[in-house]
């Protein structure tokens, strides 16, 4: 089935969307856009365990599959506890609580914009 794909910050929103629905915590999307130009937005959530942040790495993966988006790398597992995928404009961090709070990524990229962030 094609559709029209939808613009960066609608495929960011629906990465959200699915994180969410797999029960992600501390999900944060990032305008990346003023700040770097290898991409617009950063998706960053965490999950509780390696189980989870699989569910929520696949989740993301079929619903942006859903709407037209490739997948063109993707780095880590969840045995490493992060896993990162790229989709182009919008990357994708899953991490879990130890290394959420180790890598830090929102205070790397402070400079950027928070459009959503849901606890």
């Amino acid at each position: 089935m094609e559709g029209v794909l939808l613009d960066p910050g609608q495929l960011a929103r629906v990465a959200v969307d699915a994180a969410s629905d797999k029960k992600a915590s501390d999900v944060l999307l990032l305008d990346i856009r003023e700040v770097t130009t290898f991409a617009d937005y950063f998706v960053i959530c965490s999950g509780s365990n390696r189980r989870q942040l699989q569910a929520i790495a696949e989740a993301i993966d079929e619903q942006l599959s859903i709407q037209g988006a490739n997948l063109l790398h993707r780095e880590g597992d969840a045995e490493t506890g992060w896993i990162l995928m790229d989709f182009g404009d919008v990357i994708v961090h899953i991490l879990g609580p130890k290394e959420r709070e180790y890598y830090d990524l929102e205070r790397l990229w402070s400079g950027a914009k928070t459009v959503v962030y849901l606890q």
